[in-house]
């Protein structure tokens, strides 16, 4: 592929729900631009984009993927994103490299809850957009009602600028509402000149009156034209419309069938024409030298800068960052400079990717996307410089992980393994985080959805040839005590020469600090116990409280007293006095009321106001406290609720399905309470039985 300036180049994200066909067209548009010689098909698992074995497996996205066409003189960068919400970290990073977006909406199905997230992210990053119906060759496709919906949610900015003509169901050919013209589909992506239908007309005059509209609004010599009743040129049309696309205020709606490759060179030659090329956009970092704000802007003049958006790691053609050059034009021979991690890169060879099939490029202009292969020193979210302008560009933000299991690994010796492997799959993937729970003596694994954390065990197989299982993580409970004790413990042992022997009363009750495990005090007379045996006394406590006497869990809000015991001048040692210690915790412990303490987090849910009742009838179900609700844009409330993190297992599976997918949720730790007595005895019962 040669070297594309940066006023020829579009990066365009294709977003939408689930199944909505955005794999499919990417496929037609490999293969209607002369890519590709034959179509590949989801169903048959050799699809250009969906190149990993899961994918194949699975029969939908789960990575994205970037896919460079060559149109009417311009070069499209497709990136290709999964639709489901587990694998959202994806669809943030292609985002965050893409100027303008394509929402891909099935005919059949309609406007769905993918739908709108592809929409509200649009907004979040400023993209200009249009929206393409697929699926247009089914019987029970609607574009009509496709287009009513779109204008129900988001108004008069949507502007149909093709219309369908269908015959027996079928679609057989469209109507140019721009140029006024019919088009009959006559082979594989081709077409002829053909008559408008009667039955056409009707509705075509509604779409040309709405389109003529919005264009009229783009000045205001326009609107005296329109109001005098003049007619528009179809270039004078076109550069409306380009400006309105530009701005966000028009959203052209097209329609077509990626299996019999309708419609799709009509949008091939549409983003070219209404998107913008990078160099309209902006683009500011942060010069690491001088401080002062560095306007990249896309600018091929400009010092040479890149942003890291994706990295790859496949354990056959190895790491791949994926980059979108920010300003300058990138040669394979420079050495990059990285000023997060202070480390000189050398590429040594530039590629553009189209799937996981790298081809070498002598250079990238800004605003293109490329990758390089095996940077040691550089992750996603990292910027590439050089050294006398070192910049550093804002990290994309991305969906924060909330699900997590505890995973084990299933063969014996394998841990080093999985840890590897593990680590590169984080390097690929930013919403996948492995923690490491010593306290529970516990591996979690994080992930946004079980989906999400299923797939990655069977990535794990399958790629790297170790497994782990998925298990219930163990919650991270306390122990405490409610009232006050008094003890006397004896540790006495003769055994022949040197005895041990050491004896401690010592009183129990509450700190009122939850967050120490114990403050010890001592409160002595008469050197019953000397002082040099005092840090023994502590150092059995600091023993005790690690796995408290009730149900194992880590002790916290005890405060030890010692006020007398007694010593033999031969016997005593510093030993002895631990294990009386010891001792008295266990016993002193237990009498004094002794409590489980249950985590609990502060929740906030976000739902469509629709669906309020029916969370906060879930939320009270899990033992949640709802604290109150606050009204956010979009018709949604955030709920706000206390709930055990015992709660929390499982919400994101159900909170989808309640809401249609509509609902998200984040947390917090916020502190301990006291468990109720039926959650305490399952607990006790339950850890006497891994013992």
């Amino acid at each position: 592929m040669k070297v594309y300036r940066t006023d020829e180049i579009r990066n365009v994200v294709l977003l939408g729900h689930g199944g909505s066909g955005k794999t499919s067209l990417a496929e037609a548009m490999l293969y209607v631009s002369g890519a590709i010689s034959r179509m590949g098909k989801i169903s048959d698992s050799n699809t250009v984009s969906d190149f990993d074995k899961e994918e194949q497996k699975r029969g939908f996205s789960i990575g994205t993927s970037i896919i460079p066409i060559e149109w009417e003189k311009a070069k499209i960068n497709i990136l290709d994103t999964p639709g489901y919400f587990d694998f959202v970290g994806e669809v943030e990073e292609a985002v965050s490299a893409a100027d303008a977006a394509v929402i891909v909406v099935s005919g059949k199905e309609g406007v769905q809850v993918g739908t709108e997230r592809a929409w509200e992210l649009c907004d979040k990053y400023d993209l200009p957009r249009m929206v393409y119906v697929t699926e247009m060759d089914l019987d029970d496709a609607s574009f009509r009602q496709v287009v009513a919906d779109l204008t129900d949610r988001y108004g008069k900015k949507i502007a149909p600028h093709f219309q369908p003509i269908r015959e027996n169901e079928k679609l057989v050919g469209y109507i140019n509402v721009i140029k006024n013209a019919g088009r009959r589909y006559t082979g594989i992506g081709q077409r002829e000149e053909c008559e408008i239908p009667e039955y056409c007309k009707e509705n075509l005059a509604i779409l040309r009156e709405s389109l003529m509209e919005a264009v009229a609004e783009t000045s205001e010599e326009f609107m005296e034209r329109y109001f005098n009743g003049d007619e528009f040129s179809i270039e004078e049309i076109r550069a409306a419309m380009r400006t309105e696309v530009m701005e966000g205020a028009i959203v052209p709606v097209a329609m077509g069938s990626n299996t019999q490759v309708q419609g799709v060179a009509n949008l091939l030659s549409d983003i070219v024409r209404f998107f913008p090329s990078p160099d309209k956009r902006t683009c500011a970092g942060i010069n690491r030298r001088t401080n002062a704000i560095y306007e990249a802007d896309y600018q091929f003049s400009k010092a040479k800068t890149a942003y890291v958006f994706k990295t790859m790691v496949d354990p056959f053609i190895g790491k791949y960052s994926f980059i979108k050059v920010c300003s300058g034009v990138l040669k394979g021979d420079d050495v990059l400079y990285n000023p997060g991690t202070d480390a000189e890169e050398k590429p040594g060879k530039l590629y553009i990717m189209c799937g996981n099939k790298p081809s070498e490029v002598s250079e990238l202009f800004a605003g293109d996307i490329g990758a390089i292969a095996k940077l040691t020193n550089t992750n996603t979210g990292d910027t590439l410089s050089t050294k006398a302008t070192p910049i550093l560009f804002s990290k994309t933000e991305y969906s924060q992980p909330y699900t997590y299991m505890k995973y084990a690994v299933k063969n014996k010796g394998d841990e080093d393994k999985v840890s590897q492997a593990l680590a590169r799959m984080m390097a690929e993937d930013v919403t996948l985080k492995a923690v490491n729970d010593s306290e529970n003596r516990q591996s979690l694994l994080y992930g946004m959805g079980d989906q999400h954390l299923e797939i990655t065990a069977s990535k794990l197989a399958a790629r790297y040839k170790v497994e782990i299982l998925l298990q219930t993580p163990k919650v991270a409970f306390r122990e405490t005590i409610r009232k006050k004790s008094d003890v006397d413990s004896k540790y006495k042992k003769q055994s022949g020469g040197h005895g041990q022997y050491g004896h401690v009363k010592m009183r129990f009750e509450p700190s009122g600090d939850l967050e120490t495990p114990f403050v010890f005090e001592e409160e002595v007379v008469g050197g019953a116990v000397p002082k040099n045996y005092f840090p023994a006394v502590e150092k059995g406590l600091q023993e005790s409280v690690v796995k408290g006497p009730l149900a194992g869990y880590p002790v916290v809000g005890v405060k030890a007293t010692l006020y007398d015991g007694s010593y033999h001048p031969v016997d005593s040692s510093e030993m002895a006095f631990k294990t009386a210690t010891i001792q008295a915790f266990k016993k002193g412990f237990m009498e004094a009321s002794p409590v489980l303490l249950e985590p609990i987090a502060s929740l906030k849910v976000t739902v469509p106001d629709s669906y309020t009742g029916d969370v906060m009838g879930d939320l009270n179900k899990r033992r949640g406290r709802v604290l109150g609700m606050n009204p956010i844009a979009g018709g949604k409330q955030v709920i706000e609720a206390d709930i055990p993190m015992t709660g929390l297992f499982g919400y994101c599976t159900v909170l989808r399905s309640m809401t249609g997918g509509r609902g998200s949720y984040e947390y917090q730790f916020a502190r301990y309470e006291q468990a109720p007595s039926d959650v305490q005895q399952k607990e006790i019962e339950a850890r006497a039985g891994e013992e």
